[in-house]
C-alpha cells in the first residue's frame, strides 16, 4: 500500500489526518544548542529530503514558539512540488514568514478532527520539542521520520527532541517498529512507527 493511500484510508476511517513527526538531531539527541541555534544540524541533502517530505504531505505544522524563534517559511524548496498548507499551533506573530497560515488551538484530538474536516489528509509536524512531545505523548503520531547527524553536542543543556519528563524505567520505554533506515548525505534518515495495536 502506498503512503498516500494509507493516509487517505486513515483520514476516511478516523476523520483525522495521518500525522508524520519529523525531527532533526545530533547523535546524542539534541535539536538545538543552548542558545537556541539549530541551523544547520543536518546536511543539505537531508534538508532537501525534508522538502520532498513536505511536498508529499498536504500540510505542515509547527508551534508558535518555533515561529517566534526560527521564523520558518514552511515552503517546499530544492525539489519540485507544491507548498503544503501552513499551520501554526497557537498564534503566529504578525510579519512571520509562515503567513498566510491557519492558526489552530486547543486539544490536539479536536485540532486533528478540525483539520481532517477541512480536508487535511496528511499532516507533517516539524516541532518544536513542546509540540513534538504533545503529539507523541498522546499517541497521535502515525509515522516518525528522524534525521540524525554524525555530530555530538555533549552536556545537558542542549535542546532535547521532547520536553518534559520521559520514561521512569526501562520497562516504560516507548518502542516502535523500524520501517526504513538510509544514509542521506552525511546523515541517517530513520523512519519508524508505533507497533500495531498501540
Amino acid at each position: 500500500m502506498t503512503k498516500q493511500l494509507e493516509a487517505y484510508i486513515h483520514h476516511r476511517v478516523t476523520g483525522k489526518p495521518w500525522v508524520v513527526l519529523k525531527m532533526a538531531m545530533t547523535m546524542d539527541g539534541r535539536t538545538a544548542a543552548p542558545d537556541g541555534s539549530s541551523e544547520w544540524i543536518t546536511s543539505q541533502e537531508a534538508r532537501s529530503d525534508v522538502h520532498a517530505l513536505r511536498a508529499r504531505c498536504d500540510s505542515v505544522m509547527v508551534g508558535a514558539g518555533t515561529v517566534r524563534s526560527d521564523d520558518p517559511s514552511l515552503t517546499t524548496r530544492f525539489v519540485s512540488g507544491s507548498d503544503p498548507q501552513r499551520i501554526v499551533l497557537g498564534k503566529a506573530p504578525a510579519g512571520a514568514r509562515a503567513h498566510p497560515c491557519w492558526e489552530v488551538e486547543g486539544d490536539l484530538v479536536d485540532v486533528l478532527l478540525e483539520l481532517g474536516g477541512r480536508g487535511v489528509v496528511d499532516l507533517l509536524v516539524e516541532g518544536g520539542a513542546t509540540v513534538a512531545a504533545a503529539f507523541h505523548e498522546q499517541g497521535l503520531v502515525n509515522e516518525y521520520v528522524f534525521y540524525l547527524a554524525p555530530a555530538l553536542m555533549g552536556g545537558e543543556d542542549g535542546h532535547p527532541v521532547f520536553v518534559g519528563p520521559g520514561s521512569a524505567t526501562m520497562a516504560d520505554l516507548w518502542r516502535g517498529g523500524l520501517r526504513d533506515v538510509r544514509k542521506i548525505g552525511s546523515d541517517l534518515r530513520v523512519e519508524f512507527r508505533p507497533l500495531e495495536g498501540d
